[in-house]
């Protein structure tokens, strides 16, 4: 039996969160992961391991706030693409 696949719904995003460009992740085993960022002013941040393992951050995406509180990353394109500086 064939399923036919109705495509789903699309939103736009609306929403301000706040962000910064990472520089740099150091993960070197011994301590937690910090997080280094482009833009000057703004000390590095460590995060903990299973924020890191389900992140996975790379250098060019973004630590991202949101308004209740919660951390998370963004690849670089898809930030880019979704977000402007205001």
């Amino acid at each position: 039996m064939s399923e036919v696949m109705q495509e789903m719904p699309r939103y736009e995003c609306h929403k301000q969160v706040w962000a910064l460009k990472i520089k740099e992740v150091h993960d070197n085993k011994v301590t937690t992961p910090t997080l280094v960022f482009d833009e000057d002013g703004y000390a590095p941040i460590s995060v903990d391991w299973d924020w890191y393992y389900k992140h996975k951050p790379h250098p060019g995406g973004y630590y991202v706030v949101y308004a209740d509180g919660y951390k998370s990353y963004s690849p670089a394109k898809a930030f880019e693409d979704g977000y402007t500086r205001i």
